[in-house]
């Protein structure tokens, strides 16, 4: 198996924006705040009704915003998955000029995608790659 140095960027994106996504407040997280902060409201001193709804609106825009990622990311998967049907039978040659093949098949993963070349050699598709 030949290895490409292309593949450490790859990875340390894909670190970077797990670290970025558990930072960020999700769907479950919003509906806990909310509940518990409707369970320990003062009852003599209830919550404004338009605060109450502010914050209603807001559980909406979240739950969309939730939707649309999840959308995206199919739409994502999708369109890598036929570029990737599109590379089969085509010549890649690697950024060093070392491996050079026809591809045979072709592996989407969530974080790349790899050519398996007609001599069994695998290499990632990704910056400095010739496909021609």
């Amino acid at each position: 198996m030949t290895s490409i140095s292309g593949v450490s960027g790859t990875t340390a994106q894909t670190s970077t924006a797990s670290s970025t996504t558990s930072n960020m407040v999700d769907y479950d997280t919003f509906l806990k705040l909310l509940v518990a902060e409707m369970k320990n409201q003062d009852p003599t001193n209830p919550m404004d009704s338009t605060e109450y709804v502010a914050q209603l609106a807001n559980f909406s825009n979240v739950e969309q915003g939730v939707q649309i990622n999840k959308k995206l990311d199919q739409l994502l998967q999708f369109s890598s998955i036929s570029q990737a049907g599109s590379l089969i039978g085509r010549t890649l040659t690697s950024p060093d000029g070392t491996v050079t093949g026809t591809i045979q098949e072709v592996r989407v993963f969530d974080d790349g995608v790899i050519a398996v070349l007609d001599g069994g050699e695998q290499v990632v598709v990704g910056g400095g790659v010739t496909i021609s």
